[in-house]
């Protein structure tokens, strides 16, 4: 079995031959990881591509940028129009696929200026045991998964980004605000900014892993069990201010944050 550094080694390499490439970049742990690989091996051939819609967080998205600013990176951002599609507001089972089916028809319209340049998105190890529709779109659209060709988890992942000097070594794990909405129910795009809104009050209090599940009026927190007692102790303010942006019930999960939820 290879090491993570014989890993790291063979990713370079895919990459390399590559030439050009064009890497669907969110500035989470995996994607992030691949550009600045990426960016090592092939310079300003290598773009990073960034998609700004409702569905990404305002943070998220400037954090984002703001990484691949600092690094010298180059960076394209793009508009998508998921929330725009009855099929991925309808949020069924595939709602993953037509995201990414939207980021990855989006990147081969606007990038085939480039002439032969290879997609690439943030697969990893990990993934091969889930399912994800976002994996069929990819294969659709003949996206390589270069981390995953390298054999790399998520630990490695967290590990050789630390070695880098990158701020996402130990972010915590994130998914569109679409996945906050159970499966079945429509997503409306009200909804989802109010999401945003509770979401960014936790994470301005401190809370590092979260999730806000949107049930209509009510509100049910997902957040690391560890964070119980500091969320009881701050209960009042947070029921408050999550009234004050439209829910009536505000619930904790006792469960605990659950990565890969269905709402």
């Amino acid at each position: 079995m290879n090491s993570i550094e014989e890993k790291e080694l063979i990713l370079l390499d895919e990459l390399k031959s590559y030439g050009t490439i064009a890497i669907a970049y969110s500035g989470g742990v995996d994607s992030t990881y691949l550009a600045d690989c990426a960016h090592e091996m092939l310079g300003h051939d290598a773009m990073m591509v960034i998609a700004d819609s409702p569905s990404i967080p305002r943070e998220e998205l400037q954090e984002a940028i703001d990484i691949a600013t600092e690094r010298g990176w180059n960076l394209r951002i793009i508009k998508t129009s998921e929330h725009l599609k009855d099929e991925y507001l309808q949020n069924k089972g595939d709602r993953c696929f037509h995201c990414k089916n939207e980021l990855f028809t989006k990147m081969e319209n606007i990038l085939s200026e480039f002439g032969d340049i290879v997609l690439a998105h943030g697969a990893i190890e990990d993934d091969k045991g889930d399912i994800r529709p976002g994996t069929q779109a990819a294969a659709n659209h003949c996206v390589v998964a270069p981390l995953q060709n390298a054999g790399l988890y998520k630990k490695e992942i967290r590990i050789l980004s630390e070695r880098r000097g990158l701020p996402t070594a130990r972010k915590a794990s994130f998914a569109c605000l679409g996945s906050r909405f159970p499966t079945g129910t429509r997503i409306e795009l009200e909804a989802m900014s109010q999401v945003e809104k509770a979401e960014a009050i936790l994470r301005a209090r401190g809370y590092r892993q979260y999730r806000i599940r949107h049930h209509g009026d009510l509100c049910r927190i997902e957040i690391d069990p560890l964070d119980f007692e500091k969320l009881m102790n701050e209960r009042t303010e947070i029921v408050e201010t999550f009234r004050n942006i439209g829910y009536r019930f505000v619930t904790l999960d006792l469960s605990g944050y659950s990565m890969g939820s269905s709402a």
